[in-house]
C-alpha cells in the first residue's frame, strides 16, 4: 500500500469525492478539507505529501491558502481549478504552487501530476551523511556501539531517543520536518507520532543539553521541525 498522503482542499463535494475515489483506488491515503482554513490546519496536522487545491473556495481564496502554506511548508501544491486565465495561473505559481490543472481533467492526468510531484519532492529530500562516529563540542556518538557520551560520560538514551538523535546527526545542518522524522522513526504521521516526537525531543534535550531551554545542539525551527547545529 502507498505510504503517500494526499490532502484535497475542495468545496465542491462531487469533485472532491471523484478525486478521492481516483486516489484511493491507487492506494493513496487521503484527507479532505472543504474550506481554506480547514485545509491549512490539516496540512499542519498531517504533513501531506501532496496538496490538491481548488482556488475558488468559499471562505478564503486559494491564492491565500498557497501563501499561508508556503510560510510553513514546502509540500508540493497542485492547483486544480476552473480558472483558465493566464493571470490566475501566474499568480498561483508566484505564490508557490508547483503545478496547475484546469477543470475538467482526466483521472490519468491527475494521477500523473501527483506522481511527478511526489517524485520531485523525494529528489529534494536531504541526503544523509554516513560516518562511524560523530564528535562535536562535548557530544560524541559511536554509531557502531550505539553509545552517546557528553564530556566522556555515557548518557543513557532509550532506543527511540537514540534513533531520533542519530537521525539528526546523520543529516546535521539540515532542517528535518516533523513529518520526515516521524516517518523515519515510526513509519507513519497519521497517529500521535508528531506529538510524541515533541515529548521525546524534550527528554533528549534534558539529557544532552546544558540548558535545555537554550539548546546548543538541537535547534527548533518553529512550525517546521528540528536540526542539529550546523556550526561544525
Amino acid at each position: 500500500m502507498s505510504k503517500y498522503l494526499i490532502l484535497i482542499i475542495e468545496d465542491d463535494s462531487t469533485i472532491r469525492k471523484f478525486i478521492n475515489a481516483s486516489l484511493t483506488t491507487q492506494d493513496y491515503m487521503v484527507k479532505e478539507a472543504t474550506t481554506g482554513k480547514e485545509g491549512i490546519s490539516l496540512c499542519m496536522s498531517y504533513s501531506p505529501d501532496v496538496i490538491l487545491l481548488d482556488l475558488g473556495l468559499e471562505d478564503i481564496d486559494g491564492i491565500e491558502v498557497i501563501k499561508n502554506i508556503r510560510n510553513l511548508s514546502d509540500v508540493p501544491i497542485i492547483v486544480v481549478s476552473a480558472r483558465e486565465q493566464d493571470r490566475e495561473k501566474v499568480e498561483a505559481f508566484d505564490m508557490g504552487a508547483d503545478d496547475y490543472i484546469t477543470k475538467p481533467f482526466s483521472v490519468a492526468e491527475l494521477l500523473a501530476r501527483v506522481r511527478v510531484a511526489i517524485r520531485h519532492s523525494q529528489k529534494n529530500k536531504p541526503k544523509a551523511i554516513i560516518k562511524n562516529n560523530f564528535d562535536y563540542k562535548d557530544l560524541y556518538i559511536d554509531f557502531d556501539k550505539r553509545k552517546v557520551t557528553i564530556k566522556n560520560e555515557e548518557i543513557h538514551l532509550t532506543p527511540i531517543e537514540y534513533d531520533i538523535l542519530s537521525l539528526l546527526v546523520r543529516y546535521h545542518g539540515k532542517v528535518l520536518t516533523h513529518k520526515f522524522i516521524a516517518k523515519e522513526i515510526w513509519g507513519s504521521t497519521l497517529g500521535g507520532e508528531i506529538k510524541s516526537l515533541r515529548v521525546f525531543m524534550a527528554t533528549i534535550r534534558r539529557k544532552i543539553e546544558k540548558e535545555p531551554a537554550n539548546p546548543e545542539y538541537i535547534i527548533t525551527e518553529i512550525g517546521i521541525g528540528y536540526k542539529l547545529n550546523d556550526e561544525l
